[in-house]
């Protein structure tokens, strides 16, 4: 059964594999694509942030479509939108078509935030579900890792003015995989309850939990669907709901303050910045995404024995230190190598085992059955939009106040952070989606 429940769980976390693919293929590509396409500081920013505004779009809207027609359906399309993206973005001759395809690639990104962890969740035994569900941000940060090092091995090749074309196209073969693999998993016993399919949804608990008993929890899915109303996007903005909604909102703002994206999208810049060479620069950003996986298994073996909101507390207290050193370093001018690297890794480890970790996972567990996919939308529609407005305004920071003064606003908004864990969010380690429900619901009137 176990076997059948892990497959389950890396096809699905497929999608974040490519999530985080489509994120950090550009950290390497940017340079090479502005200079094929000739493009002035302020294209190149739109090349990069075009993406994200997909992703914006993609997080929001992708709830109710998985609400109505499943989970495993939606990522059939994602899988799709991530195929069209690699393709266009590859063999693109023309800018708008380029940027078509990182917009489309965007859209694949932000359905996959959402849908993704609420369905590795819906599947999921209770005392699996963070370990489970923290698989989906091993991925992203595995499909990071795999662009950075594809990116490494590309750039060596020799291939001339057309490496960025390969860096792109290398990210079909998963695309392909993903959409094919989608056929053989099954469809998630919470979506199939809320649809009536009863015995199908008994089967589909079976496969993953032969201990589980299917009718005691189809009778707990079907006590926390008939305690509700009729749902439409409004009831999220009513109580008991709003709170929660507002609560997800500040999940996704504080994840993306942490400056986390700015290292994904821009590290390599950084590096060739502190003068170092390009083909260092990439070495040293594949070393930024070891760092980043590595410390992201430390955080899944953590998660369900420590909590949610401990591994929070390790990253609110620790990330600070390594931001306000590389602020630092850089307001008083003392960037050489080893400080940069140092604070970069530091704060990447930190992040990795802490909100890396659980964000999705919070994401997936916070929001009752009726609701979980819309609300998880909101949640990673803030993720997005704060994700574009902060690489939107690095650049621009950059060259006004300096890089140094962006990651001291970094460091503080870290720091303010864990206020916001510390009241806002409940422990969810080892409860049942349905507890969580009654919890949140009984806490938040």
């Amino acid at each position: 059964m176990k076997s059948y429940l892990y497959f389950v769980t890396f096809v699905a976390a497929l999608g974040s594999l490519l999530f985080g693919f489509e994120t950090g293929v550009i950290n390497g590509a940017i340079s090479d694509v502005a200079v094929y396409f000739n493009l002035t500081p302020a294209w190149q920013g739109f090349a990069v942030s075009i993406a994200l505004i997909g992703c914006v779009l993609g997080a929001i809207f992708v709830g109710k479509p998985a609400d109505l027609y499943g989970r495993r359906y939606m990522l059939r399309y994602m899988a799709l939108f991530f195929l069209m993206s690699m393709l266009m973005s590859g063999l693109a001759t023309e800018f708008w078509v380029f940027a078509l395809g990182r917009f489309i690639g965007g859209l694949a990104v932000g359905g996959a935030s959402v849908v993704t962890p609420t369905y590795i969740s819906e599947v999921a035994p209770p005392k699996m579900r963070g370990r489970l569900v923290a698989t989906a941000q091993l991925a992203i940060v595995l499909g990071i890792l795999v662009s950075f090092f594809s990116n490494y091995i590309i750039d060596n090749l020799g291939v001339g003015d057309i490496k960025w074309r390969w860096m792109f196209l290398f990210g079909v073969i998963p695309s392909i995989v993903f959409f094919i693999l989608l056929f053989f998993i099954q469809r998630s016993p919470r979506w199939l309850v809320k649809n009536e399919m009863i015995d199908e949804a008994r089967e589909a608990l079976l496969r993953v939990d032969k201990e589980v008993n299917p009718n005691i929890m189809i009778r707990e899915i079907q006590d926390s669907l008939d305690s509700e109303v009729a749902v439409k996007f409004s009831v999220l903005f009513r109580k008991p709901y709003f709170k929660l909604v507002l609560i997800g909102i500040g999940v996704g703002m504080f994840n993306q303050m942490s400056g986390i994206n700015i290292v994904n999208y821009y590290s390599t810049e950084i590096f060739k910045s502190a003068g170092l060479s390009r083909e260092t620069s990439f070495y040293l950003t594949v070393l930024i995404g070891l760092t980043n996986l590595a410390f992201t298994i430390v955080g899944m073996s953590l998660i369900d024995k420590f909590g949610r909101k401990f591994l929070l507390y390790i990253g609110g207290i620790g990330m600070p230190f390594f931001l306000g050193l590389f602020a630092w370093a850089d307001i008083t001018g003392q960037t050489n190598i080893y400080i940069i690297l140092t604070s970069l890794l530091g704060f990447i480890a930190l992040f990795a085992i802490s909100q890396g970790t659980v964000i999705w996972v919070i994401l997936s567990e916070m929001f009752p059955t009726d609701i979980r996919a819309m609300g998880s939308a909101i949640g990673s529609f803030s993720h997005w939009f704060f994700n574009v407005i902060i690489t939107f305004l690095f650049p621009i920071a950059l060259s006004t106040i300096g890089g140094g003064y962006a990651f001291l606003f970094f460091c503080i908004a870290t720091i303010l952070s864990l206020v916001f864990y510390k009241y806002a969010l409940i422990e969810t380690k080892g409860k049942s989606l349905e507890e969580i429900e009654r919890l949140v619901l009984g806490t938040h009137k």
